[in-house]
């Protein structure tokens, strides 16, 4: 996928990736820097961007999965492993947070700024030290664009550059996150799975799974990964149907499905496991491995 779909006897269209948000939010901003050949499609939930993706509406589809500085994005495990789609690649951006004011306004003149929950902890220093006080929106990018239909010089953004853009907006203050190293991760998905070889990285395999009701089991399921030399880089539990005794576990190895130790390691966690499924198979991102 990627390419472009060839109509009957009409012209080439151009491949659609879905995100989460409107023009200008950071999954658009991750659409931009990883996929700049498609066609972005904003959609109001991860739910509805998954769906996008599901019924054709969109080739792929870009998630936030994960932040460096708030954890893990809430829902988004649990909704996976039911989507009916497959993680293709991984995508790493660099969350700067700037506030973003109407063509004229000053840094002074600005009382309210406007963001997500998230995104205000982020710079509370600086709204702090300009006297502005923080607002609560759904959605940074859309509160970029609710402060450029309301033209008041008093009203500030608090989102990417991209937004600035967009809403023809100015910047009035340049990366004023609290956090220098603040990074979102994404999991491109698709409808069709891709577990070929690709890019010069190690690949990474993602997979959920439910242990046995047996004393141990977790521990006896990853002991296999142990043993075979295989670095699990990620271990993820849930609750599933709002069951405390529900328990599923999101993973993710460096390695692929068809490497020796790999299916060792798998086929013992098979042996403890009650459900295995696959996720995806897809290339480390650069960011990954920083530091190594």
């Amino acid at each position: 996928m990627g390419g472009g779909q060839e109509t009957k006897g009409g012209p080439k269209m151009t491949a659609t990736i879905a995100f989460q948000g409107e023009l200008g939010a950071y999954g658009h901003q991750a659409c931009v820097e990883s996929r700049p050949e498609h066609t972005p499609l904003p959609c109001d939930s991860f739910d509805d961007t998954l769906a996008a993706v599901r019924d054709g509406r969109a080739d792929l589809g870009m998630i936030a999965i994960e932040n460096s500085t708030y954890g893990r994005v809430a829902d988004v495990h649990s909704l996976l492993p039911d989507s009916g789609l497959h993680i293709v690649d991984e995508v790493f951006v660099r969350v700067h947070v700037n506030l973003l004011g109407v063509p004229g306004a000053r840094l002074e003149d600005v009382t309210e700024a406007h963001g997500h929950v998230v995104i205000l902890p982020q710079c509370a220093s600086f709204l702090r030290a300009h006297g502005i006080r923080g607002r609560v929106s759904s959605d940074n990018a859309r509160a970029a664009r609710e402060v450029a239909e309301r033209g008041d010089v008093t009203q500030g953004a608090l989102a990417s550059e991209l937004a600035a853009d967009i809403y023809d907006l100015q910047v009035l203050g340049r990366h004023i996150e609290d956090h220098d190293r603040n990074t979102t991760r994404f999991v491109v998905m698709s409808r069709s799975a891709d577990h070929s070889r690709r890019g010069t990285r190690p690949m990474i395999t993602s997979f959920v799974f439910r242990v046995r009701n047996i004393p141990a089991a977790l521990y006896k399921a990853m002991g296999g990964f142990a043993t075979n030399g295989v670095n699990m880089t990620k271990l993820e539990s849930y609750m599933v149907g709002g069951a405390f005794t529900a328990t599923q576990f999101y993973a993710e190895i460096e390695g692929h499905p068809e490497d020796p130790n790999v299916v060792l390691a798998l086929e013992e966690l098979d042996y403890f496991t009650t459900h295995i499924q696959l996720m995806g198979v897809f290339p480390g991102a650069p960011r990954r491995f920083e530091g190594r």
